[in-house]
């Protein structure tokens, strides 16, 4: 059976947030975003993205509410790329792609370490119940219908 082009229409949380976000560049758009990087020139530049590539996934970010355009010189206009909340909500997602890509893809050790400025400590993810505190994995969790399900 052939895959769908889009999931827009599949009432599914993932398949849609995929539509959005499941393409190389974007993300590594949304990491440039997460390090700071926030003009068209500076992205290019980090990512090696060809300028119509690039153009074409900032716009979709910003369509999409993850990131929006803020102007910072008149003539010639241009602008700069900033995470929007929604786009800030994308952190742990993102810390969670690159804890798994460090414990399977770097074979020397993690490139980068993500620590707490507070106390020099090392990032890690944790799922955890709402209601009582219990760390959870896999085989802890059932899904259940919510108020979005057909």
């Amino acid at each position: 059976m052939a895959l769908p082009r889009t999931y827009d229409s599949q009432n599914c949380s993932i398949a849609r947030s995929l539509e959005v976000v499941g393409d190389r560049w974007t993300l590594l758009v949304i990491r440039s975003a997460f390090e700071g990087v926030r003009r068209f020139d500076d992205f290019q530049v980090e990512l090696g993205v060809a300028r119509n590539i690039l153009t074409d996934r900032l716009s979709r970010l910003c369509d999409e509410g993850i990131m929006r355009r803020v102007p910072y010189q008149v003539r010639p206009e241009r602008y700069e790329y900033r995470l929007t909340r929604k786009g800030v909500e994308l952190w742990p997602a993102m810390m969670t792609l690159l804890l798994w890509g460090d414990r399977h893809y770097a074979p020397d050790g993690a490139p980068v370490i993500v620590g707490h400025r507070g106390c020099a400590g090392s990032l890690t993810t944790r799922f955890t119940c709402d209601a009582c505190g219990a760390a959870l994995g896999p085989t802890d969790v059932e899904p259940r219908p919510g108020p979005g399900s057909s």
